[in-house]
């Protein structure tokens, strides 16, 4: 056994290591005392509302995985004797099979990433209350390390399919593995959409009629959409989330991957390109386990953000560490540029946690400018919330093109090798990944532990309100704190994968001539795409949250006795509302990701392919940023009101803040987080057809061609875009 088959072994053993561990964590976790049975039956509807959902999610895009998997049969680059002899018909069926099964490998594996985690998330929360009615550093124990469950088992499952294809098809892997990428990126894109209409017409729907007309607090059991809130917190912020962060963990791995084959020739240096990002996410997994078992209080009274922080920077040194001692050993030449490139990525990681803090939490300025707002009402609270969130948006372009230039710098002229060290950067960012995915579903699980407090009324006794509180409004921060991360890593992946694009395509001649009038008109579409994306969901979850507004004030009108508590709600049938509309709604922004990059391939050319890619990698960075910055600021700042100041709950603060957390909620968690996955998917697509552009495009050597079957599918598939955005001009707040 070679070398190198030595340190695959080790780098499969580590994402069954990490496996391993999840179970271990799992195991502990449901030991814990679940506490009352009226606390059991809440988390016992919750469990059944969250599965439910995500079982007819994953029947609804059965069918859209199924065909894309066929699809992919045909995308298939020409095999390495039609390079040779130059014959133009034809596919090497050994890739383009591959490329199938990774496609629907990688569709799986985040399926599971973000079952298995909500799975555990909706177990996890009862047993949390339970430990806040005693102790908060037993609390955060436990949320934490339910979070833990699903980051470990992202990573495990990420490193393992990974290692695996590479192991079978070698130098030719990239090809491969682009297919794995996508399947992880498109069922991360539908899970996000859906599970983000979902959490949010619950949530708004919970809001508008509960806290603002009936003035009762959140998560009061009198309102009927009190459950399904508290099931869109886990199918949204853990399975959505979860499954973004695995395809964000698995396209920077596959970005890296393609351009070392191209950076690092292997018939000059072997496959030390190849080989050397799947080292550095296996630093990644041991790194993660330390951190997370590294998550403890000191005392009752720290606060929760101080432990997470801790345990991120000793995870990240430990990763830069490890890191620079493989550069040194591995890399040709001992070159330690490549273990800078990472070291880049993680020092961006860290100031991206920061920054993110700085702007959404409630101890920081700019939420409580907010919370100061709302005393001149809604208005004032709203406009404060938005300067926020732009403002925050340019700073994090700012660190992420500083990231950029310093991975440049290293290698100096050299391109594919300065290209090579940018997808290392992207590496960096997530290379602690399991306890980045494991910080973002901590945010759910203390979400539910507070509500199913509030619900049973143990929330009242003691110091159970406070710590679920505390523990709660630090999840606010972590789960925005991973979102900027995934935001930003998806800006860095696309540019590696656009170098991969401009590579197929045959571009690296030319470059991308954005003086060129179809290119320019590709750059604009590509820039517009994430607004007209974005209205959409928002669009879905407004006509969403419209059926769940007038459901729960039916109940309140209908039902005698929900206000005085003497009668239970019929929950059920909000769950449903929201489920359903999840299901109907995700249908639209999937087509418009999946066809729109088609349309402009086919119709305008490879180059304005390349222009309409830079376009939404610049708007859909600034406007992701923006969106989930915002939103996360505006909740907060009532989490600020609600502890006692400005007046408290109730009051007409509290109200305005409510109001400005309701602009927000869509904002922050629909189609901010969706623009993460949308951004890589385009790309991916992209860089699956720019072989069959070149081919059938309808544009060829700067002029348009007629082809019939090309142009009767670019027809087609703009008509269908063209439905699902009539569809979405629908009335949205209870029109019929």
């Amino acid at each position: 056994m070679c070398g190198e088959d030595v340190i695959l072994l080790v780098i499969l053993g580590s994402g069954f290591l990490g496996l391993l561990y999840a179970g271990y964590l799992a195991g502990t976790i449901l030991k814990e005392d679940q506490g009352t049975d009226d606390m059991k039956k809440v988390a016992f509807a919750i469990q059944e509302g969250a599965n439910a959902y995500l079982k007819r999610q994953f029947t609804t895009i059965a069918w859209f995985i199924i065909v894309l998997t066929i699809v992919l049969l045909f995308t298939s680059p020409p095999s390495e004797a039609q390079h040779v002899t130059g014959e133009k018909e034809g596919f090497d069926w050994f890739i383009a099979i591959g490329r199938s099964l990774a496609f629907l490998l990688g569709a799986v594996f985040s399926a599971l990433v973000g079952g298995i985690g909500m799975s555990i998330a909706v177990r996890g929360n009862v047993r949390t209350t339970q430990a806040a009615r005693s102790s908060f550093r037993n609390a955060l124990k436990i949320s934490f390390r339910t979070g833990s469950v699903t980051g470990m088992i992202c990573v495990g499952l990420g490193i393992i399919g990974a290692t695996i294809i590479y192991m079978i098809y070698k130098e030719r892997c990239y090809e491969v593995l682009v297919g794995f990428g996508f399947g992880g990126c498109l069922l991360a894109l539908f899970m996000r959409v859906g599970g983000g209409i979902y959490t949010k017409a619950a949530d708004v729907g919970a809001d508008l009629v509960g806290k603002v007309e009936k003035g009762i607090p959140e998560d009061d059991p009198r309102n009927a959409a009190t459950i399904a809130d508290n099931v869109g917190d886990n199918v949204g912020d853990c399975a959505g989330m979860a499954a973004d962060i695995f395809e964000s963990y698995e396209v920077t791995l596959v970005a890296a991957m393609i351009l070392g084959t191209i950076a690092l020739p292997p018939e000059k240096y072997g496959p030390v390109g190849v080989i050397f990002p799947l080292i550095v996410r296996a630093i990644g997994v041991l790194t993660s386990i330390i951190g997370t078992y590294l998550v403890q209080a000191k005392s009752e009274e720290e606060d929760a953000m101080r432990p997470i922080q801790r345990s991120f920077v000793i995870s990240a040194i430990l990763t830069i560490i490890g890191t620079f001692i493989v550069s040194k050993l591995y890399m040709p030449n001992g070159d330690m540029r490549f273990g800078w490139a990472v070291c880049f990525g993680l020092v961006l990681a860290i100031c991206i946690s920061y920054l993110t803090e700085y702007f959404t939490s409630y101890k920081e300025k700019p939420v409580q400018e907010i919370a100061r707002s709302t005393q001149t009402g809604p208005a004032t609270t709203i406009l404060s919330g938005l300067s926020v969130g732009l403002e925050s948006s340019v700073w994090s372009i700012f660190l992420i093109a500083i990231a950029i230039i310093s991975s440049m710098m290293l290698f100096g002229g050299d391109v594919n090798l300065a290209l090579y060290g940018i997808s290392l950067c992207g590496m960096g960012m997530l290379a602690t990944t399991g306890l980045i995915v494991s910080m973002d579903s901590y945010g759910p699980v203390t979400d539910n532990a507070h509500g199913i407090g509030e619900m049973t009324g143990v929330g009242h006794e003691g110091k159970t309100e406070e710590i679920t509180n505390r523990l709660d409004a630090v999840g606010n921060t972590t789960k925005a704190t991973t979102k900027g991360f995934a935001i930003a890593t998806a800006a860095i992946a696309a540019i590696s994968l656009f170098s991969s694009y401009i590579e197929s395509s045959g571009l690296f001649k030319t470059g991308i001539r954005i003086n060129t009038p179809l290119v320019f008109v590709g750059f604009l579409f590509g820039g517009g795409i994430p607004f007209l994306f974005s209205s959409l969901l928002v669009r879905a979850v407004g006509r969403a949250a419209g059926k769940m507004v007038e459901e729960v004030r039916r109940q309140f009108r209908e039902i005698p006795g929900i206000m005085e508590g003497t009668a239970r709600p019929e929950y059920a049938k909000c769950i449903d509302i929201a489920t359903s509309a999840a299901q109907k709604e995700l249908i639209g922004p999937g087509l418009l990701a999946v066809l729109a990059p088609i349309i402009v391939g086919f119709m305008f050319g490879a180059e304005a392919l390349g222009g309409y890619l830079v376009g939404i990698i610049i708007s859909g960075q600034l406007l992701a940023v923006f969106m989930a910055n915002g939103g996360g600021a505006w909740d907060n700042a009532k989490k600020f009101i609600e502890a006692g100041n400005y007046g408290g709950k109730g009051g007409d603060c509290h109200k305005a803040s409510v109001i400005g957390d309701t602009v927000g909620d869509p904002l922050k968690d629909t189609s901010g987080p969706a623009l993460n996955p949308l951004i890589k998917v385009m790309n991916l697509i992209a860089l699956l057809i720019a072989g069959l552009i070149m081919k059938y495009g309808l544009v060829s050597d700067g002029a348009f061609v007629l082809r019939g079957i090309t142009l009767v599918v670019v027809v087609l598939a703009t008509i269908i875009v063209g439905i699902a955005i009539i569809n979405s001009k629908k009335e949205a707040f209870g029109g019929k």
